[in-house]
C-alpha cells in the first residue's frame, strides 16, 4: 500500500525520540548486529521465518524516499516473520529495488523462508547506513502489516544495505510478544 496513509516518519535514534523506548527495547533495537545471529541465540535454535508475500510492487512514500527511486517505481517487496518458540516476534519488510535485482543479487528473489540476514552479513563487501528508528501507533496501518493483534505500540528500525553495489532498505518491527517472552525467562 502507497500514500500518505502507509507513511511512517523515521529518524536517527540520537535526534528524535521524543519518547524513548523502554530498556529492554532498545538493546534490540539499537544493536548494530546481525538480527538474524541474534535471535537464533534468543531462542536457543528455536527459530524459523515465515513469508508473508514476495510481490512486485510500489513501495510506500518513505521506503522510495530512503532509496532515492523515482516515484511510482516498483521493487520487490518481501514481508516475513521470524519466529522464536513458536511466537511471532519480528516483523521484516524488506524493499528491493529492481535495478538493484541484476546480477550477484538475483538469487535474493528465491530467498524462500531463509533468512536475509543470513546473507547480508555473510558478505564482507556488504555496508549498513546510519539506521533510523520509528514507532507504530496501533491505529496505524503499517501496525495491521505486522499481524500483531494487540493495542501496543511496536517499534522499529530501517537500514539501507549496500550489498555488492546495489541497495535494499531492510525494516524490522520488534513485536511486543518478544519482550513477554524474554519478562517470562527472567
Amino acid at each position: 500500500m502507497s500514500g500518505h496513509l502507509s507513511r511512517l516518519t523515521w529518524c536517527q535514534p540520537e535526534h528524535c525520540l521524543s519518547s524513548r523506548p523502554g530498556r529492554e527495547i532498545s538493546r534490540w533495537l539499537l544493536d548494530e548486529g546481525s538480527l538474524t545471529a541474534r535471535l537464533i541465540e534468543h531462542c536457543q535454535g528455536e527459530f524459523h521465518v515465515r513469508v508473508l508475500s514476495v510481490n512486485r510492487a510500489t513501495p510506500t512514500p518513505d521506503e522510495i524516499s530512503a532509496l532515492a527511486m523515482r516515484p511510482r517505481n516498483q521493487a520487490l517487496i518481501r514481508q516475513v516473520l521470524l519466529y522464536c518458540n513458536q511466537q511471532p516476534v519480528v516483523y521484516a519488510r524488506t524493499i528491493i529495488p529492481l535495478s538493484s535485482l541484476r546480477g550477484a543479487l538475483r538469487g535474493l528473489v528465491h530467498l524462500g523462508t531463509r533468512p536475509l540476514g543470513a546473507v547480508l552479513f555473510a558478505d564482507k563487501t556488504m555496508r549498513r547506513r546510519p539506521m533510523e528508528i520509528s514507532r507504530l501507533k496501533a491505529g496505524h496501518i503499517c501496525h495491521t502489516w505486522t499481524q500483531y493483534k494487540g493495542k501496543a505500540d511496536i517499534w522499529g528500525r530501517r537500514s539501507v544495505f549496500v550489498l555488492k553495489n546495489r541497495e535494499l532498505l531492510v525494516s524490522e518491527f520488534f513485536l511486543p510478544t518478544l519482550f513477554e517472552q524474554q519478562s517470562k525467562e527472567k
